[in-house]
């Protein structure tokens, strides 16, 4: 990862990002929650590119990864924010916004954003709206209470919070409750056996996505990561059909 850069706002946060120039659409992945740019959909995304000489753009949202900041602070509107101003500053071609879980949720937000830069969207086990079918009726009383809930973590040691500033602008940021105004050809990838997010979740944005080229495939062995070699191979392969 020697080819780490940073961008930095005038509040002082400073973004960590990896980008290679090349032919577009440029490829921008979108992390999951709580993750970062290193994971292996992002790094096999980034080395295909490179080794294809494609544009790829590869971040960590403030408070994760290499970013600074603080966890606790991130929403995502600020996240939205964040990939929007990359996209602009450092992109050449339209965006291909990739997004991983939450990712796929940010995607839609990110697309809103950058209007006519967005040229396609592609969803692996995408997960919008998930801090309303996430989360059950007594977590819910507590985040509305300004606390924050721990869940457990199937990825790691540590369980895995929700804070009330995001989940209230998780809230205030749900697609699924009407036609998501977005016309580019769309993407979605989804395993059958995802025990997070419902792979119907997926099949509910493909019919919220006002765009008529939305193409929904199921992986029926494939877990929430997505990330064996052949799903991996999967990814790369819908990308490279764009």
């Amino acid at each position: 990862m020697h080819d780490i850069q940073y961008h930095s706002f005038d509040d002082g946060r400073r973004l960590a990002f990896r980008h290679c120039s090349g032919s577009g659409p440029a490829i921008v992945f979108l992390p999951g929650y709580m993750s970062d740019m290193d994971g292996s959909k992002a790094t096999a995304l980034f080395d295909w590119a490179q080794a294809n000489g494609r544009e790829c753009l590869l971040l960590d949202y403030s408070g994760c990864g290499r970013s600074s900041g603080d966890f606790a602070d991130g929403t995502l509107s600020t996240w939205r924010d964040e990939v929007a101003t990359l996209i602009d500053a450092y992109t050449c071609h339209p965006a291909i916004l990739v997004g991983s879980s939450m990712g796929g949720w940010l995607m839609l937000l990110v697309g809103e954003a950058i209007g006519h830069r967005l040229h396609t969207l592609v969803g692996i086990a995408a997960a919008p709206d998930f801090t309303e079918w996430g989360i059950d009726a007594a977590a819910r009383a507590n985040l509305l209470h300004g606390e924050t809930v721990y869940e457990e973590n199937p990825y790691g040691p540590e369980p895995t919070p929700t804070h009330a500033t995001f989940w209230a602008d998780g809230q205030a940021n749900r697609r699924l409750i009407g036609e998501i105004a977005l016309d580019c050809p769309a993407r979605l990838l989804h395993g059958q056996q995802d025990n997070d997010v419902p792979w119907e979740i997926s099949l509910q944005l493909a019919q919220a996505l006002r765009s008529t080229d939305v193409h929904l495939t199921l992986v029926k062995d494939g877990d929430h990561r997505l990330s064996r070699e052949q799903d991996i191979a999967l990814l790369l392969q819908t990308v490279a059909t764009i």
